[in-house]
């Protein structure tokens, strides 16, 4: 098995959306229950209180890129490299956040993204009402994510390729370029491969 301990550098802001299911409070409004509980859209490390990204959302993400790449491993006819690293290459740790000045984000220096969106999050006006929606946002954020590599098809080069392929096509976060948006797109800055 190989270890591949990634550095990501941001190329957009990050943003998150978690689904909290904080109760609204008696007689509250969706503005007031908003600005109450927009840092609950993070994933937040109940002991260090730091942000960060679930290892399921960057093994999501890798594996998003690899099947939508379709890129074929050579010698094999037209097999693709898709099984391999969905069966083959597995992050077990979170992503904790930090910016461009090594600070960890933390709820106290997070910032906050504000904007009208649909009530029910789905796109355009079959949405239903538009409303003020806030969001925990990193303007600039890197972070160093390990990969467990137990398939020797998967390659330093290949991995390398497709995880450079992720964070311009796919992304990370709330409106990330897989969902047709442009967030969480990240730059690989460094590969460790052991």
């Amino acid at each position: 098995m190989k270890i591949a301990t990634v550095t990501l550098e941001s190329v957009a802001p990050y943003s998150q959306s978690r689904y909290h299911g904080t109760p609204k409070d008696p007689k509250e409004g969706h503005d007031d229950y908003e600005e109450r509980t927009w840092r609950e859209k993070g994933h937040w490390d109940t002991k260090t209180g730091e942000l960060f990204i679930p290892p399921m959302a960057i093994k999501q993400c890798l594996d998003a890129a690899v099947k939508r790449s379709g890129k074929q491993i050579p010698g094999k006819g037209k097999a693709t490299y898709t099984k391999h690293f969905l069966g083959g290459v597995m992050v077990f740790e979170p992503a904790v956040l930090e910016d461009h000045n090594g600070n960890r984000y933390t709820r106290e220096n997070i910032t906050k993204w504000s904007g009208m969106m649909s009530s029910t999050g789905e796109k355009g006006k079959a949405g239903g009402k538009v409303v003020l929606r806030h969001f925990p946002d990193a303007p600039t954020w890197n972070t160093t994510v390990q990969f467990h590599v137990m398939d020797d098809t998967v390659t330093k080069d290949v991995f390398t390729e497709m995880l450079e392929e992720a964070g311009k096509f796919i992304g990370l976060g709330r409106f990330r370029p897989q969902n047709g948006g442009f967030y969480g797109r990240f730059a690989v800055a460094s590969v460790k491969w052991e």
